[in-house]
């Protein structure tokens, strides 16, 4: 059960979480019973198991991603955290400006934005606005399938594009 906010009604609900590359590609994508922390999980699972390697590499989130929690546990992975500051947080941002002072920064909080057309391309064409799946694992199939068909078709557009 999740609600979306303050005084609305409990659903029943998954969680969805996507992995993107800097083209707007699904990498990887996740299907999770929805709870305060399925999202940073999700993400630190989904980049262990995608993002293999040894170099440095960005992961770009929004506000919910600016936890302690899980800023540590990108770094302690050779990952920056490239998250929206939270700064309305007690406390403030987990975010500090050895992150925020380079110009990367700004390019993945302009980039991160595109993860937004996966997600209303599943609602609208891809049937994930009521899934009709029982379970997460069934779930979890129907995503791979609705994220391989908007793959194609973003490499197709891509591919037009130049």
């Amino acid at each position: 059960m999740a609600k979306k906010g303050k005084g609305k009604e409990a659903k029943l609900s998954f969680s969805a979480n996507a992995l993107m590359e800097r083209n707007g590609l699904l990498v990887d994508v996740r299907i999770e019973e929805a709870t305060h922390v399925a999202e940073t999980y999700a993400a630190i699972a989904m980049a262990e198991n995608s993002l293999a390697g040894s170099r440095r590499i960005t992961m770009a989130g929004d506000k919910a991603y600016d936890d302690q929690a899980f800023i540590d546990a990108c770094r302690s992975r050779n990952i920056t955290p490239h998250v929206a500051q939270n700064t309305a947080r007690s406390g403030g941002s987990r975010i500090d400006t050895r992150t925020t002072r380079h110009p990367g920064y700004a390019i993945s909080q302009r980039k991160r934005k595109l993860v937004e057309e996966i997600f209303g391309w599943w609602k609208t064409i891809g049937g994930f606005r009521k899934t009709r799946f029982r379970g997460v694992q069934r779930t979890q199939l129907a995503a791979y399938f609705v994220g391989a068909a908007y793959n194609l078709l973003r490499m197709a557009r891509l591919i037009a594009a130049t």
